[in-house]
């Protein structure tokens, strides 16, 4: 009820409030397993791919939003459940695996997950090389790869900052990627490090980031 909730009284509001330009949704498959590969520019950014994606997504958020306690903890826990969070632990290995492992039950089942391959917000407005998780995940689950870039969520809501601002922003979604042509290579390191430069790239022309061939390391207290 309150995911039916959100995608008809919630999103539209949103929609009408902060007027997204939103450009390629129909490159996103109606159906089948796809990974939406966003570049990650504010915290904001998972509750926008939500709620501007045409079909129901998951993305990953932060374990402690599901382990609030009394009303307000368990409002929060539905609330963001309904906008598609799927709670992950974060800060170490094991964590990585289980990010992956949630995304592969996502996407095995055909449905939609939303990554960012950067792996942390960009805080200096570039995009960085990206994680090799995109690429584990596309050749084994032959899943299609939607690259997204989001613009001016980072105006929308600043680093340190909790309000939202009144600022125009802008997603763009791409043309589907296959891989299917490395089928039977999902444990050459070379083929993962290849898909992820190449899913990289097409973000890079949507979003018209600088690029940077290095990740993107920050402070362990702004981690995100």
């Amino acid at each position: 009820m309150l995911r039916l909730l959100i995608r008809r009284v919630l999103a539209p509001l949103a929609r009408l409030l902060y007027r997204p330009r939103v450009i390629g949704a129909e490159n996103v498959p109606e159906e089948g397993a796809v990974l939406l590969a966003a570049n990650h520019r504010s915290a904001v950014d998972t509750a926008v791919l939500s709620l501007v994606t045409p079909r129901y997504v998951r993305l990953l958020g932060k374990a402690e939003y599901f382990t609030g306690k009394g009303l307000r903890g368990r409002f929060l826990a539905a609330f963001v459940s309904a906008l598609g969070y799927v709670p992950v632990e974060r800060g170490n290995a094991a964590a990585g695996l289980a990010a992956l492992g949630a995304a592969r039950t996502v996407l095995d089942d055909d449905g939609a997950f939303g990554i960012y391959p950067e792996g942390t917000r960009s805080l200096d407005g570039k995009l960085h090389r990206g994680h090799t998780g995109v690429a584990a995940l596309a050749l084994t689950t032959g899943a299609k790869v939607v690259p997204v870039a989001l613009e001016g969520t980072e105006r929308l809501l600043p680093h340190g900052k909790l309000v939202p601002r009144l600022v125009k922003i802008t997603v763009r979604f791409g043309e589907p990627l296959d891989f299917s042509r490395y089928d039977g290579l999902k444990d050459s390191p070379a083929i993962r490090r290849a898909v992820t430069d190449e899913v990289m790239y097409a973000i890079m022309e949507l979003s018209r980031q600088e690029y940077v061939d290095a990740y993107h390391k920050r402070p362990e207290q702004d981690a995100a």
